[in-house]
C-alpha cells in the first residue's frame, strides 16, 4: 500500500507518494489558496491526492501535516495561524470528501515523526523535533511513537513565554519562544537594539559571520533564548535527540554555540542531549504526513 502525505503550508501545499521503505515516488506543489478561504483549501487538498493517486495508478492511504491540531473536544482545527482553518472540521470534512480515513496531525509533529522514524534521530528512544521558521513548534516521538497528548498540544513549547516583556503574540500573550526564536523574531530584535529593520534573518546571520558587532550581539542574544527556551524542555523531556528543523535551522552555529548554552542552563552537570540537524530538510514534515500510516510491515499505528 502506497501513502500519500500532504503538507499544508500558510503559502503552499505540498503532496508526495512515498512506497513501504519510505522512498519518495512522486511529489507536487500548488499554492494555498488562503485568501479564497476554507472550502478552496479543501478542494486544493482533494485535487491534489487525486493527481498524485493517478500518477501512482492505485487508491493509497492519506496523511496531513497541519498547522494547529485538532481539539479532543469539539473535532475542529485550533491553534492554526492559517485562521481561516481554526474552528472547523477539517478532518471529518477531508474524510467526506475523499471517502476514506485520514490521517491529521499537526505539521511540527510530522516533522519529529519522520526525523525519529529514519532521521537524524532514527534509533533513538525520545526524539523532539523542534521548528524554527516564520514560527516556532515541536513534536516528540518515544519509542518510534508519535505523542500528541490529551489535547494534542504536546510538544508546543513555541507558546511558552520566555520574556513577560517581549513582543505581543498572536496568541494573545507577550514574550511567548516563538516571538523571539522565530526569524521574524530575530529581525524585530535587531531592529529594536539600532540594526537595519529591512534586514531579514538570513542577512542578519550573514552580517554576523561577516563581522558586523550589532548583528552579533544579535545573534548571541538569540544563542541565549535559544538556551534557556530548550533547557526548560530538556528539564522536562530529557530526550535523546533534539533535531533541528525550519529555515532558522540553517544557522549552523545552534548545534555549537546555541548547545553551549542550554548546557549552561540545562539543570544537570553536563548536557548529553544530542542537537542535531534536519536529514530530510524541507521534505521531513510531508514524509512525515504520510508516515501517520506505518508501513504494513511495522507494528503501531499513530492515530
Amino acid at each position: 500500500m502506497l501513502r500519500i502525505g500532504i503538507d499544508l503550508g500558510g503559502t503552499k501545499t505540498e503532496g508526495i507518494v512515498i512506497n513501504e521503505a519510505g522512498k519518495m515516488l512522486y511529489c507536487e506543489r500548488r499554492p494555498t489558496p488562503q485568501d479564497r478561504g476554507y472550502r478552496a483549501i479543501l478542494k486544493t487538498i482533494h485535487a491534489l491526492v487525486l493527481d498524485l493517486e493517478k500518477k501512482a495508478g492505485q487508491s493509497c492511504r492519506v496523511g496531513i501535516g497541519t498547522p494547529g491540531a485538532i481539539s479532543t473536544r469539539t473535532g475542529c482545527l485550533k491553534n492554526s495561524n492559517t485562521v481561516c482553518l481554526n474552528g472547523k472540521p477539517v478532518k471529518d470534512d477531508l474524510e467526506k470528501i475523499l471517502s476514506r480515513p485520514i490521517r491529521l496531525a499537526n505539521d511540527a509533529n510530522c516533522f519529529a515523526l519522520s526525523e525519529a522514524l529514519d532521521g537524524a534521530g532514527q534509533g533513538a528512544g525520545v526524539v523532539f523535533g523542534v521548528i524554527l521558521g516564520t514560527g516556532v513548534g515541536g513534536g516528540i516521538v518515544i519509542n518510534g511513537q508519535l505523542i500528541e497528548g490529551l489535547q494534542h498540544i504536546a510538544g508546543e513549547w513555541g507558546h511558552n513565554v520566555l520574556e513577560t516583556d517581549g513582543p505581543p503574540c498572536y496568541c494573545g500573550k507577550h514574550g511567548c519562544v516563538e516571538t523571539l526564536l522565530s526569524g521574524p523574531g530575530l529581525a524585530h530584535d535587531y531592529a529594536l537594539h539600532g540594526g537595519d529593520p529591512s534586514l531579514d534573518a538570513k542577512q542578519i546571520v550573514t552580517h554576523a559571520a561577516q563581522g558586523d558587532a550589532r548583528a552579533e550581539a544579535a545573534m548571541q542574544r538569540y544563542f541565549d533564548r535559544f538556551g534557556r527556551a530548550l533547557s526548560t524542555v530538556i528539564n522536562i523531556l530529557d530526550p535523546d535527540v533534539v533535531v533541528l528543523g525550519g529555515g532558522m535551522s540553517n544557522i549552523s552555529r545552534l548545534c555549537t554555540d546555541g548547545r553551549e548554552r542550554v548546557a549552561r542552563y540545562v539543570f544537570n552537570d553536563e548536557l548529553r542531549t544530542r542537537i542535531l540537524p534536519h536529514v530530510h530538510g524541507d521534505s521531513s514534515g510531508v514524509r512525515g504526513a504520510a508516515q501517520l500510516w506505518p508501513a504494513e510491515n511495522s507494528q503501531g499505528s499513530s492515530d
